[in-house]
This record gives C-alpha cells, structure tokens and sequence, in this order.
C-alpha cells in the first residue's frame, strides 16, 4: 500500500522528528503533518530542514484534544496516522506517573477515537521493548510474548498497546504495533543516557551511573528505526505487530567508557550511583519478523554511529545548556542523595 498523506503526532521529538525526515523523502508523499503539543522534549528546532520543504506542516496540538486532532485529521484529508507522541522517560514516570498515565493511555485511546471517526486507512501505533519486562539472559522475546512492565510508564505502554489491539478486534481499526530498542543518536533529548553523559563529561562532572552498570540494553540507530517504522507503514498488514531492535547488546558501562574514550575524558569519573527502583537488567527482542517481512535491515555500524552521535552532542554544549536549564528541577529531584 501507498500513503500519501501522512500525520505524525510527536513530530517534533526526537525518533517522529526522524521519520518525519524519512518519509519527506520520498516524493510520492503530498504532505507530512507534524502533530505535536510541543512539550520540554519536542522541539520545533529538531525538524529543521522539514520546515522548509512545501510538504510538511507544523500543527501544535495535544493527543488528548479529540475534537482538534479530528479537525485536523479532516482539514489535511489525512489517509494515515503514525502515533509516536508519548511521555517516554523512565525515571520521570517513577517521580510521577499522572502524565504518563494522561498522554501514553488517555492520548493513545484519543488518537484511536480519531482514526475511527475519520475512517483512517492506517494507524501505526509506536511502542517498546520495556512492555515485555526483564529478558532472562540467552533469550530474546518474540511478538506474542506476554506484558510484565516493570516501570509506570511500561505500564503505560503496555496499557496503549492493549488498546489498540483491542480497537484492532472490537472496530476493525486497520492499525499495528510497532515495539522499538533503546534508540539512539541526534537530537535525543539530554535526559537520556548518552547525551546526558556527554554533557557531564563536557563539564568535568562525574558520571553517575545506576547500581552496577552491567544492565543490558539493545541499542539501535534512530534512523534504522525510522526506516523499520516507515516500511511497517507502507508494507504491513492491519494487526500486524514487529519488534525492531539492531542486535547491538552492549552494557551502559560500555557506552559510557566509549564516550570516555571519544572526549578523552577520564574513565575513573565514572560514578556507581543507588540504583533506580524496578531497574530492569536486560532488554532483548527477536527482531526476524521485520526482516523477513518488511525486509528491513539496520544499516548503522553500531560504533561508528556511537562515535558520531556522542560528536554530535559534544559539538552542541551550548544548546545541551540551554536545555538543562530549562528542566533544572528534574535533574536536581532524580540524582538527590545518589
């Protein structure tokens, strides 16, 4: 199947800003609508040249607001929604889960109403590794394993999912699931790992780590997974469910003494900090439906787009700066009495 009119919700974070880049390129596409509440992770400066480009526009919007997100569903004639707006930090669900419960659930069902009301062709709904929980070690979890999140916000994507495949039985929705690995790469906001990293190592701080640093996490190229979204839209059959992860397993010590090694900044700052709570050790999909179905194959060598990403990042102090000042709170609330 072909779409051509295309509504991103979350667009201006860090993975919907990627594939809103990736399916901009494709010139069969009329228009790209970036739908996104603009929140502290969603930044009209992250779709950059999209901005430019006839196609593409920018509604600011929440998920939750049915009524505007119908309206605009309408008014851009759109034929397919992909659903990446979502809350998606684990350590601000365990500050408080409120939000992630308003917009991963209550704005998942809302875009669902949506779609049903506007006889949307597709829906590609996004979700992630987490809502499997804690993979025991030499195991991979397919498709149809069952849900034991860990964190709030699993649970909330958990909750999305069981929606949507509930809309998918109860009202044909013609939809499917997307389940994605750690991403990684530009424009990934500082709270996560790897930027965060970058930033303390730019300023001489020491680098905390949770518990022993050893968890295992699957980690993959943002725009790998950018791609694996776009053709899980243009290939795949309604109720289908794909898990797309790289295969690249690496410890959070490892990606931090690489970062070490690229700023040239002493390993010996790495910090093990108290663990969080519910921390899950390793996160690991079995990925062969995509590829045997979609074909699609991650492309990045795993160090090298490390490398670059942790330049990227280093290359951009000033803007991390900014940011950081912006969300001082919740950095002074996570790491107090670590």
């Amino acid at each position: 199947m072909s779409f051509r009119r295309i509504l991103v919700t979350g667009a201006a974070g860090f993975i919907g800003s990627h594939f809103v880049e990736r399916a901009l390129e494709d010139p069969e596409v009329e228009c790209v609508v970036g739908y996104d509440a603009l929140t502290y992770a969603g930044r009209k400066e992250h779709l950059g040249e999209a901005l430019e480009d006839a196609r593409f526009t920018l509604v600011q919007g929440n998920v939750c607001d049915e009524d505007f997100l119908i309206k605009t569903l309408r008014a851009e004639r759109i034929d397919a929604v992909v659903h990446f707006a979502a809350e998606t930090h684990v350590d601000r669900s365990i500050l408080g889960a409120r939000i992630f419960m308003e917009t991963n659930v209550t704005g998942t069902y809302t875009v669902l109403e949506a779609c049903k009301a506007e006889n949307i062709e597709r829906l590609v709904h996004i979700s992630t590794d987490e809502v499997y929980g804690p993979t025991p070690e030499g195991e991979q979890f397919k498709e149809d394993a069952g849900f034991r999140p860990s964190s709030p916000y699993a649970a909330s994507k958990a909750s999305a999912d069981l929606f949507v495949q509930s809309f998918i039985k109860t009202h044909r929705l013609p939809a499917l699931i997307v389940r994605g690995a750690n991403n990684f790469g530009p424009r990934q906001f500082p709270e996560k790992l790897i930027p965060f990293m970058v930033h303390r190592a730019l300023l001489g701080e020491e680098l905390p780590l949770y518990g022993s640093g050893r968890q295992l996490r699957d980690w993959t190229y943002v725009e790998d997974f950018a791609e694996g979204v776009w053709l899980a839209l243009q290939r795949a059959d309604d109720g289908d469910i794909f898990n797309l992860g790289a295969g690249n397993e690496r410890t959070n010590r490892m990606i931090v003494e690489t970062l070490c090694d690229e700023l040239g900044c002493d390993r010996g700052e790495i910090a093990l900090v108290a663990d969080r709570p519910a921390h899950d050790f390793r996160y690991a999909m079995d990925s062969s439906r995509a590829v045997q179905k979609l074909g699609w194959t991650p492309k990045a060598e795993f160090d090298e787009a490390l490398r670059a990403t942790i330049r990227w990042f280093a290359a951009r102090k000033d803007w991390m700066e900014k940011v950081y000042a912006e969300t001082a709170d919740y950095f002074k609330d996570n790491y107090a009495g670590r």
